[in-house]
């Protein structure tokens, strides 16, 4: 497996974890940057969104990056995901 294809896993999870969460699923966007460590994921939603995004002291998106993570260290990649509205 390359590794564009595990980040596409991590990409695929978090995508479906937010299109859950959100009512405008049409503004979800995710920008990708890869090093040679890491990879990092901003996920951007719409500004009404952030709250369910972010959650109650931060809890809805300490575990979407919880996931994320492992699936991607399921494949091998170390993931950072951030999140912006």
């Amino acid at each position: 497996m390359s590794e564009e294809e595990n980040v596409t896993t991590a990409e695929e999870v978090l995508v479906y974890l937010i299109t859950q969460i959100v009512e405008d699923k049409e503004a979800i966007e995710i920008d990708i940057e890869e090093s040679d460590t890491k990879v990092s994921m901003v996920a951007r939603v719409a500004p009404d969104d952030m709250g369910r995004v972010i959650g109650k002291r931060g809890r809805v998106a300490h575990a979407i990056r919880t996931l994320v993570g492992a699936a991607a260290a399921k494949d091998g990649v170390e993931v950072e995901v951030d999140f912006d509205g």
